[in-house]
């Protein structure tokens, strides 16, 4: 006597195809959060890292170099370490956003913010208050707005 075997019908095997599709486009969806919400911790450790070597720079050469609005005048700015710093920044932020960079008259303050974080929203963060914020870096007074 033979036993046979049933397979699956095409009903079966299409119910399972397509929940197996729901399942990996919600799967995919959260990756690309995770993803961005990782370039944007990058971008804002990063910042974090430019409170202490600006203090470093501003200690050795007693200015930061006074009433600068771009990231690449001759300042802290252009210092080695910070221009790493402001390159890891660039790669990190969402495509065609932009950094400011920013001192005051008496080049003791400075701030340095960008325009579009992947997770979206604008971020920056300066010496006279030290932490991260929401804003834009005021290029007359070299501090977040």
């Amino acid at each position: 006597m033979k036993i046979r075997t049933q397979g699956f019908t095409l009903i079966e095997l299409l119910v399972v195809i397509s929940i197996i599709a729901l399942l990996s486009s919600v799967v995919l969806s959260s990756l690309g959060t995770a993803r961005n919400k990782g370039y944007d911790n990058t971008v804002k450790a990063t910042m974090k890292e430019m409170l202490p070597q600006a203090q470093a720079y501003l200690d050795s050469h007693s200015s930061l170099g006074a009433s600068i609005s771009s990231c690449s005048s001759t300042s802290v700015f252009t210092d080695s370490q910070f221009a790493l710093m402001r390159a890891n920044v660039v790669q990190n932020i969402t495509p065609g956003a932009s950094m400011t960079c920013a001192t005051d008259s008496s080049g003791t303050k400075w701030a340095v913010s960008v325009s579009s974080l992947r997770g979206g929203g604008t971020w920056c963060i300066d010496n006279s208050q030290g932490w991260f914020k929401a804003g834009t870096a005021n290029t007359a007074t070299g501090a977040c707005q």
